[in-house]
């Protein structure tokens, strides 16, 4: 979520397009086995190894190597089943980290450890399976590669067959706090998407993501001027259960996709690696696991 390079400093999800998808798939592939935590409480996780940091496509990493994505969720259920069109309402608190052994981590700096972000976020279900979210992140770097970034998140979602979604985000906080271009003014963020999976035979799925990332008001700042395209991305994700393992474990995956990142005008002239040259078109790959419960 973070710039690196020099010449600019930028931030770091939760959200990526690989990270929505695996929740999302995760989640699919729980409800396809007996749930053995019925309780209010459910915690989601996973280990995701990516071939390149992007967050909303801003490159993190002039010279990748090794890179790690471990996170973790806890939901709460507060609600369930209410009537008057409240079908559901619950808090999601949860930890996302970025290790890198390249350029933004232990080779080109005090330790692996690039990113490190706190959220909390309260979600509303209404009746069609619309939710409304509300989400406050704090984006930080235990090895201090960028000034902590805090955002306020608004997100609208609809869970039929293409999961059509919308979303706002507000860089918030004083002068001590940075962004995500690195740029001189606090920006705000919109993004629409869709997320559909569709099962592959057995229990496995495979989620198809698609997302526009645009600047409301300075989020793609570049010399001066807010450039208002972010980037174009369409992924695919395949998942599949890990059978074997006892169901009072929770539900395990294996999961592996990858990227197609169109860039804009400023996530262009960030995407330069040694050799300093940019490009607008990016693909990224990514494999883990990950654990419902």
């Amino acid at each position: 979520m973070i710039a690196t390079t020099k010449r600019f400093r930028g931030v770091s999800l939760v959200v990526s397009a690989a990270l929505g998808a695996v929740l999302i798939s995760a989640g699919t592939a729980r409800a396809q086995v007996t749930d053995p935590n019925p309780g209010a409480l459910t915690f989601s996780g996973a280990l995701d190894v990516p071939s390149l940091y992007l967050f909303r496509g801003i490159r993190q990493e002039t010279d990748p190597a090794f890179t790690m994505w471990p996170y973790a969720d806890l939901k709460i259920d507060l609600m369930s089943g209410g009537g008057g069109g409240l079908e559901s309402a619950a808090i999601n608190i949860g930890i996302w980290n970025s290790l890198h052994t390249g350029s933004a981590g232990s080779d080109g700096g005090p330790g692996i450890h690039y990113e490190e972000d706190f959220y909390t976020s309260f979600t509303l279900g209404f009746a069609g399976a619309t939710s409304f979210t509300t989400q406050f992140t704090a984006y930080t770097s235990p090895n201090q590669r960028f000034s902590t970034v805090k955002e306020i998140l608004f997100r609208v979602s609809q869970g039929s067959t293409f999961a059509p979604y919308g979303l706002i985000a507000f860089e918030v906080g004083g002068s001590g706090t940075g962004q995500a271009d690195g740029g001189l003014d606090k920006g705000t963020y919109a993004e629409i998407g869709i997320g559909p999976s569709w099962p592959l035979g057995g229990s496995s799925t495979i989620a198809v993501p698609v997302k526009l990332g645009f600047s409301l008001a300075d989020y793609y700042e570049l010399a001066g001027e807010d450039n208002k395209f972010g980037f174009f991305d369409i992924g695919a994700l395949i998942t599949v259960p890990l059978t074997g393992v006892p169901s009072q474990f929770g539900s395990w995956n294996v999961h592996f996709g990858g990227d197609y990142f169109l860039l804009g005008t400023t996530t262009e002239a960030f995407n330069a690696g040694t050799d300093g040259e940019s490009s607008k078109h990016k693909v990224v790959g990514l494999v883990g696991f990950g654990v419902s419960y």
